[in-house]
């Protein structure tokens, strides 16, 4: 990019600064994230930078705004309440998945609650529609947010963990260490090892199976409405 700041100011834009830095962000860290690199990414001026979205802690709020405001983004799909309700949690694990270092940013800064808010008012929404209400409402609704930040968490630590000896295949492999086992199939798919997302969709739909198909009361309650009590808003 050529010209004086005047030209340079016009062709770049706010968003384009922002997209740059989550770049950075999202393949190197919130570390990797200085005024000079991201001028660099963009083929301008440093100054150009400034002008457009502040110094770097300006930058970083930016960019926490706008991962929550994007993450919130979800939209509920299936033609049933619990389908619906799993396709947030899809949807909310992917994003996850997706905007490591981003969400990192957004839980330093202490607004976590916030950025899962939209979700969660979608899952209530959901859950309302299924019949629940009162404290065994709520409780669906943690139990699947914990359920989705739970499974990432668990995902993560395993991808960045060191390679394990033996392994699962060592371990389960019917002609060896898993000949023992009395379901030959089972220790065969065990040695495959797990597939996340598939995993992650079988976990998420027992959970809410057994969430909104069992009618209960809260037990931590004593005059909480029934999860399944008809005409409640």
């Amino acid at each position: 990019m050529s010209g004086g700041s005047g030209s340079v100011r016009a062709s770049l834009t706010r968003e384009q600064v922002l997209d740059a830095a989550a770049v950075l962000v999202k393949q190197q860290g919130p570390r990797a994230l200085t005024m000079r690199k991201l001028a660099a990414e963009l083929g301008t001026a440093v100054t150009s930078i400034y002008w457009h979205v502040g110094n770097r802690e300006s930058l970083l709020e930016a960019l926490v705004e706008r991962t929550v405001a994007e993450l919130g983004d979800l939209t509920p799909r299936g033609r049933t309440p619990a389908a619906r309700v799993v396709s947030v949690a899809r949807a909310l694990r992917r994003r996850l998945l997706d905007h490591p270092h981003l969400i990192a940013m957004v839980h330093e800064r202490g607004l976590t609650e916030r950025m899962f808010q939209p979700a969660a008012r979608a899952l209530v929404h959901e859950v309302h529609a299924a019949g629940l209400r009162g404290t065994p409402a709520a409780e669906a609704v943690r139990a699947v947010l914990f359920q989705t930040v739970g499974f990432v968490l668990v995902e993560r630590n395993r991808a960045r963990a060191p390679a394990q000896r033996p392994g699962e295949q060592e371990l389960w492999d019917v002609r060896g260490a898993g000949q023992g086992v009395q379901d030959p199939a089972l220790a065969r798919a065990l040695a495959r090892g797990p597939q996340p997302e598939k995993l992650f969709t079988v976990s998420v739909r027992a959970l809410v199976d057994g969430l909104l198909n069992s009618p209960r009361s809260s037990p931590t309650t004593g005059g909480d409405v029934d999860s399944r009590t008809s005409g409640a808003s």
